[in-house]
């Protein structure tokens, strides 16, 4: 059956999840992971661009239907200088929570960044179709995971078979906030970044907002997690704080206190976990910030470096070592007043040793493979039985 036979099914809100806010366009559904109101206060284009990539954002319903056809708008970005773009990103289908076929576009609009610079530009392109066919022919639950790493405009949906919503169910929420191996930099596959890992093998409902590049303790983030529904919160805090040289450590444990009591004023005693960095060899002692290496862009290929100098650190410049142990003594200090309040320090997920068999290829993010060490780590260290976020899903 091809496209004109199929019906088209109104794109509606309560068919997404994972989403924090939706924008209604022209043309359909924008699914955003920061609301409109803190897109306001920072209207940084890598942030404006990060959030609105639909990391861990779905499409969920039930269905008889064999054919599924969803027309996007896709924004992909590439990076000036580099020759190979990054591959499309994927649009993965599930049936009854199991892998059943990934699909691309190829067109859309195109956002180029000069990495040199910080500048971009944007060329305008078509919309595209992912079609899924051969799906079983009985009455299934469908998800449609977005591309973790494009910006998707939703436009239609068309199947063979009428579409319902499906309940939300009793499976608890975890809301997770980290940095780009959070958002999935370099894995594969929107279900292939660590936090779906981990989520499909706690059996919990993922909010993801690991926001690439921008984990950086902004005010307006702590109030986007303190306004969402959630069974339990994690946070991944530290690299983007050296990526970016943002502050000093006279200023980190006071924003980091104040980030953890804007989200306690929402959610007063939900399980909260704070996630020191991983493993990350050129930032461990060396403060930033980082910068791509010129040598190795100009031979075609994205790779970074620590600009900082290790004497720095005596005039309060921050290293992965410095936060870590900064972390550990806010969160123990607030945890004789917080039974709920944990730590765990993020060499446990992705240590020295790993960073042996498992090195970064970029020198900042994990592959595919590095993901699921991660995600898996993460499961049976938090949601497993023992775990801190146990007695939420058990």
């Amino acid at each position: 059956m091809d496209s004109a036979g199929l019906v088209t099914r109104p794109l509606t809100e309560e068919l997404l999840r994972g989403a924090v806010e939706v924008e209604h366009t022209e043309h359909g559904l924008l699914p955003h992971r920061l609301p409109a109101r803190a897109r306001a206060q920072c209207p940084d284009q890598q942030l404006l661009t990060i959030e609105s990539q639909p990391s861990g954002v779905r499409l969920v319903f039930r269905t008889a239907a064999t054919l599924v056809e969803l027309d996007v708008l896709a924004t992909k970005k590439t990076y000036r200088g580099v020759p190979v773009p990054p591959p499309d990103g994927v649009h993965e289908l599930l049936v009854d929570g199991r892998p059943a076929g990934r699909a691309v576009v190829t067109d859309g609009n195109v956002l180029t960044v000069d990495m040199s610079t910080g500048q971009t530009e944007t060329r305008p392109g078509p919309a595209g179709t992912v079609r899924f066919s051969g799906l079983p022919q009985r009455t299934k639950d469908v998800e449609i995971w977005l591309p973790h790493n494009e910006t998707t405009e939703l436009r239609a949906l068309r199947t063979d078979a009428p579409v319902e919503s499906v309940p939300r169910g009793d499976r608890p929420v975890w809301l997770h906030h980290g940095s780009s191996i959070s958002h999935g930099s370099n894995a594969t596959s929107p279900t292939a970044t660590w936090p779906a890992l981990a989520a499909s093998l706690g059996g919990v409902e993922l909010v993801n907002l690991g926001l690439g590049g921008n984990a950086l303790l902004d005010p307006f983030t702590a109030r986007a997690l303190r306004d969402t529904p959630a069974g339990m919160i994690s946070l991944k805090l530290g690299i983007n704080l050296v990526n970016t040289d943002l502050m000093r450590l006279r200023a980190l444990a006071p924003a980091v206190h104040g980030f953890l009591d804007t989200i306690r004023e929402g959610h007063p005693r939900t399980p909260l976990l704070v996630i020191s960095p991983l493993h990350c060899p050129i930032h461990e002692d060396t403060p930033g910030p980082t910068a791509p290496d010129a040598e190795a862009l100009r031979a075609g290929t994205m790779r970074f470096r620590a600009t900082g100098d290790p004497g720095e650190r005596a005039q309060g410049k921050l290293t992965l070592e410095v936060i870590r142990r900064e972390l550990e003594r806010v969160v123990r200090q607030r945890a004789g007043e917080d039974a709920n309040l944990h730590y765990l320090d993020g060499r446990e997920l992705y240590g020295a040793n790993d960073a042996v068999e498992h090195p970064l290829p970029d020198g900042l993010h994990p592959d595919t493979a590095t993901h699921r060490l991660i995600g898996e780590r993460f499961a049976e260290l938090v949601f497993a039985d023992g775990g801190v976020f146990a007695a939420g899903h058990g």
